[in-house]
């Protein structure tokens, strides 16, 4: 086994490569303008660094969000080209999901919730059971409407961190953006124990709201007379 595991749904562009046993090499940069600019240097970093090439590959891992609009596309359509292009599987996992394991590997046990930053004053959210189990489907919504709905839980995530008051015990030492890593790491197992079809989610994306760029209404057409 060799996974390629990639996510733009946060402001991380972060890569991995998994040999099946443990990560081999990753590449982790924080920077939301430039998921485009960063991200396949940050593929071939990662391949140079374990001595690896990309016919090598026996699947490619995708972080499907949620997430904003054009950074999010830019993980997906990377990822699909790559399985086309080598004629590998692609699996998505929801990228909520990686940040959950990459806690519970740092030692968070128990249920808690994970909230990303979505803009616009919300947070993209999802309940777990441990770092494994989702009990949730992901949503987007405004800090103050969780308060009361998770009173008592661990709360990890950029967006916990950001919305600390609307949370009860928010864990900022803890994984804050997604890890390819971390979603490697939880393919492989998923992979070893499950087989292809182990609950991966379709490769597209979880957007669960409209993009921020919308086409004018009303606008006036000007051609030439």
């Amino acid at each position: 086994m060799l996974l390629l595991a990639l996510d733009t749904a946060t402001p991380a562009v972060t890569v991995a490569l998994h040999d099946g046993d443990s990560v081999v090499a990753e590449s982790h940069q924080v920077d939301a303008r430039r998921h485009g600019e960063l991200l396949l240097p940050a593929v071939d970093r990662v391949l140079a660094e374990a001595g690896r090439t990309l016919d090598e590959l026996t699947g490619v891992v995708a972080g499907v969000g949620p997430g904003p609009y054009t950074g999010l596309r830019v993980g997906i359509v990377t990822a699909l080209t790559f399985g086309a292009a080598l004629d590998v599987p692609v699996h998505g996992l929801c990228t909520l999901d990686g940040i959950a394991y990459a806690a519970g590997a740092a030692g968070l046990t128990g249920e808690f919730v994970v909230a990303t930053d979505a803009r616009r004053k919300e947070v993209y959210w999802a309940r777990y059971a441990d770092a494994r189990t989702r009990v949730t489907e992901p949503a987007v919504d405004r800090p103050a409407e969780l308060a009361e709905p998770l009173a008592g839980l661990t709360a990890v995530g950029a967006g916990a961190v950001l919305y600390a008051d609307a949370f009860t015990d928010v864990r900022a030492d803890l994984p804050q953006h997604q890890s390819a890593a971390a979603l490697a790491a939880l393919a492989a197992e998923k992979l070893r124990s499950q087989g292809p079809d182990a609950g991966f989610l379709p490769v597209q994306p979880l957007y669960l709201r409209r993009p921020d760029a919308q086409v004018p209404a009303n606008y006036k057409v000007v051609t030439p007379r």
